[in-house]
């Protein structure tokens, strides 16, 4: 016969249990580490002063007639950089030209998550003695949640082109019409992304740049020096000094020599710690939409505008699809943008031409990782930096003759506010407003 259990015995069970599950969070924020991400990026326009690119500049204005504002665009995350992806972080640039250099800063403390904290920095990074974090507005959108766009309603096509050769090589383009099936276009689109690996901010993390502060760093700035996270709840522990792997990367220097019915020959410097490099080119010819990649391999080239971990640019480098950190030259194949002979020949637009050059990625713990850490190893807290540099450049226009009209800072305007507005307005090219429509962004 059993005996009924004890009523008290249950109850004390009953409140074990419980106390049991309140403590779980509790004990999952005393063990999982405080993570902190730092996204770094040098951001240009080929051949324009710097002065002319900032927000203010001609080239902020000009993309910002494109575009619309930037002021929207500045939480967590625009350095990666992804020029045709409508997003909330900074360094992803939504739709317009993104600030010179841009530092992005996410934190995550699980003991305090959700709550304000502040990274102290070197003097030589002249931003102040430290960067605010706070938590995102609950209006904000995540990082990478975007609002889907329909379709264009627009004839013509779409055509893909890949390699470094001054000529089109045999089994080019791929081809797809735009008013066709949309499965048609992911096939000439296909190619590889880069891995989505930055933060997915939400309430419970603390960023940097927000409302409080959006400064980024200047042309004589450095990250160099003893970095240390602070706030509520953050482990007293949590300091890191960044040498300079980790600093901001230099400006891509790149030179373009050819029309748009020529092979247009690339060139560039050498980046200082680049370890690999790719391009990517796309227009406007009559209603046929033109993409070019620097790929060896058949690839349209659009999802590779993002960091990348050594490990990952030495097999694509070994495959093919991104150019090597000694490369220094590339060829867009001749006449590409200036039509294929179906009924527009000679008609050239302006193509937008993107570059990006993928540096080094480091990672930081407390205590150190070990070569090879035991089982259960958890530190205490982690920080990862990573950096790259990207530019852009207008193949087929006279950028510095569409900027004649304005004046260094410092300048005399002797026209005066009536003579400048006089001015014809810079029209931004075809190609930027179809891929907005194309992408939905």
């Amino acid at each position: 016969m059993n005996r009924p259990s004890n009523p008290a015995r249950r109850l004390a069970a009953c409140s074990a249990g419980l106390a049991t599950a309140l403590a779980a969070p509790f004990a999952l924020a005393q063990t999982a580490p405080t993570q902190l991400w730092v996204d770094v990026s040098t951001s240009t326009f080929a051949g324009m002063p710097e002065f002319m690119q900032s927000g203010g500049g001609f080239l902020g204005g000009l993309m910002g007639k494109v575009t619309g504002s930037s002021a929207a665009l500045r939480q967590y995350g625009h350095a990666s950089g992804r020029f045709i992806q409508q997003g909330t972080d900074q360094s992803r640039m939504g739709g317009g030209m993104p600030p010179t250099r841009v530092v992005d800063v996410a934190l995550l403390n699980p003991r305090r998550p959700g709550v304000e904290a502040a990274l102290a920095i070197p003097p030589g990074m002249r931003m102040g003695e430290a960067l605010p974090l706070v938590p995102p507005n609950p209006g904000e959108r995540e990082a990478g949640e975007a609002e889907v766009g329909k379709p264009p309603e627009i004839k013509g096509r779409i055509l893909v082109y890949w390699g470094c050769s001054p000529t089109v090589r045999p089994g080019q383009p791929r081809i797809a019409n735009l008013g066709g099936d949309p499965a048609k276009w992911g096939q000439v689109l296909a190619g590889r992304h880069a891995p989505e690996r930055s933060a997915r901010v939400g309430a419970q993390h603390a960023l940097y740049p927000n409302e409080k502060n959006q400064v980024n760093p200047s042309a004589d700035s450095s990250l160099q020096g003893e970095h240390r996270v602070q706030g509520e709840g953050v482990p007293e522990s949590m300091g890191f000094t960044l040498g300079p792997n980790q600093d901001l990367m230099p400006s891509i220097q790149l030179q373009s020599q050819g029309a748009v019915t020529d092979s247009i020959q690339l060139s560039w410097q050498p980046v200082e710690r680049a370890h690999a490099y790719h391009l990517h080119a796309m227009g406007m010819v009559g209603d046929d939409m033109v993409l070019w990649s620097s790929s060896e391999i058949a690839d349209a080239g659009l999802g590779l505008f993002d960091y990348l971990g050594e490990s990952t640019t030495a097999k694509w480098v070994r495959d093919k699809l991104l150019l090597p950190a000694s490369a220094a030259e590339c060829a867009v194949p001749k006449g590409i943008f200036a039509g294929d002979g179906a009924g527009r020949p000679g008609e050239a637009g302006a193509a937008m031409l993107r570059m990006i050059a993928y540096g080094p990625e480091s990672h930081f713990s407390h205590p150190a990782r070990p070569a090879k850490p035991p089982a259960g190893w958890k530190p205490e807290w982690t920080v990862r930096v990573r950096t790259k540099s990207q530019t852009m450049a207008m193949l087929g226009v006279d950028m510095a003759g569409m900027a004649a009209g304005q004046q260094a800072p410092g300048g005399n305007d002797s026209e005066g506010d009536e003579a400048a507005s006089q001015r014809p307005e810079p029209q931004a090219p075809g190609a930027i407003n179809i891929l907005r429509g194309l992408f939905g962004r």
